[in-house]
């Protein structure tokens, strides 16, 4: 991976790779989980932690068996374990599920390549199975076999708590190869099952960023085609990005270049243009998103349109009608049913009645360089151009606040409230010329 971070943490859909499997192996509801964890030492179980967790280390990495073999003493005996890779992070619940309903000692998820270089080959008799074979260790006929394991498997307690101590690392690896069990299963007379996939992409490892890559545009491909099969509109399909989760109602239109974080969930009819990049959100019904719109931990209800360039930060609740313009960023702020910051102002820690207008480049001024204070704009409050509205203050209902104005007490109800300095021309003044080198 060309980096000192441990493969198994680098983010695949917004996540380490890692948290993939555990997310599927947790819908299988096990009675435990155990992660066999060695390079990066503790950093990938302080990434990670879990009450659900047993984790145990692997001083030496030795192979596949050697770390089932660290694992031994944590399993179940009376149990069944199914065994799977921290890299492997595309792996279905309905393929666990097959492995582990199998009535055999042990079985394997095997899957066939055109170019099975580099795995171990499924030997069978008939239809069973009898050894894995490592593409290192591989006769010339058995690299022509193209049925490979992918390293997953299911199998007895009571068989593993026999198996694993017998393994050794006479191999051209000097590895202890957890795939050896098939052969000790085949001489103590046990069956070995294996379901085939006919999806490699679902059992594909992660070696490197290219690998990485590939299973990203895997990930966000198919996702992108539940979403289109549950009647999303989607201008680019190979052009969104879901980093979580994405819940969608009907008729919902997104444009190219979008990203969705953490749990977002639109509405029917909302629209998203191109270029939004939406974080722990809720859009209600018939809201529309310009480009470039950014929205993080806010919750916007019918009817609003917003951007293009707003940014909405955590906190930000607008009520219907709402309109937040270009270059308008709010935060912590609750805006009521059909007001408008139409144009380049921020607005902070503030409380935003029905049917307000605030005026290009108005800010609330939230912060005295220790504490936030809160700023009240009540209904049908009309705020000019340019105003600087100094917190903690109240705008009364009805009030206009003239363009220019700073507001540092509270403006009465259906008055013009103003703070000026009278216009006034300098007389003989003469700009200034750049001085000549």
């Amino acid at each position: 991976m060309n980096s000192s971070k441990p493969k198994v943490l680098h983010a695949l859909a917004g996540k380490p790779v890692l948290q993939h499997v555990l997310d599927t192996a947790r819908r299988l509801n096990p009675s435990s989980i155990i992660v066999v964890y060695g390079f990066g030492g503790e950093i990938v179980p302080q990434a990670l932690p879990a009450d659900d967790i047993i984790w145990v280390k692997q001083a030496e990495q030795l192979g596949t068996g050697h770390a089932m073999q660290q694992a031994l003493p944590y399993l179940e005996p009376d149990a069944r374990t199914l065994i799977l890779l921290g890299d492997v992070p595309l792996l279905t619940q309905e393929s666990c599920t097959q492995l582990l309903t199998q009535q055999a000692a042990l079985c394997l998820l095997t899957v066939s390549k055109d170019n099975p270089s580099g795995y171990g080959r499924i030997v069978r008799q008939g239809d069973a199975v009898k050894a894995i074979v490592e593409h290192k260790d591989a006769a010339e006929a058995q690299l022509a076999i193209r049925e490979v394991n992918t390293g997953i498997m299911a199998a007895e307690n009571t068989w593993l708590a026999t198996w694993l101590p017998r393994l050794d690392n006479r191999n051209a690896q000097q590895e202890y190869y957890l795939t050896d069990i098939v052969a000790m299963a085949v001489a103590d007379g046990q069956a070995v099952a294996a379901v085939q996939s006919n999806d490699e992409w679902q059992v594909a490892g992660i070696n490197s960023k290219q690998d990485l890559a590939a299973l990203e545009r895997v990930y966000q491909g198919r996702y992108a085609a539940r979403l289109l099969a549950k009647g999303v509109t989607l201008a680019d399909p190979s052009r969104i990005d879901v980093r979580g989760e994405l819940t969608t109602g009907r008729d919902v239109e997104i444009d190219v270049g979008c990203v969705f974080e953490g749990q977002v969930t639109l509405a029917d009819n909302v629209r998203i243009g191109p270029y939004c990049v939406i974080r722990d959100a809720t859009i209600g019904a018939g809201t529309t998103l310009a480009a470039y719109t950014h929205i993080d931990g806010a919750t916007l209800a019918e009817d609003c349109r917003i951007g293009p360039y707003a940014r909405l930060r955590p906190g930000t609740v607008l009520s219907d009608h709402a309109h937040i313009g270009n270059f308008v960023e709010l935060k912590n702020a609750q805006v009521d049913s059909g007001s408008k910051i139409n144009h380049l102002s921020y607005v902070g820690d503030a409380t935003v009645g029905k049917q307000v207008n605030i005026g290009a480049g108005t800010i609330t001024c939230n912060y005295d360089g220790v504490n936030k204070f809160r700023t009240v704009i009540e209904d049908n409050a009309f705020i000019g151009s340019d105003s600087q509205l100094v917190a903690p203050v109240t705008i009364k209902a009805g009030a206009t606040i003239a363009a220019g104005s700073t507001i540092t007490e509270d403006a009465p109800a259906d008055k013009l409230t103003m703070s000026r300095v009278r216009q006034f021309t300098i007389e003989n003044w003469k700009r200034p010329e750049k001085v000549k080198k």
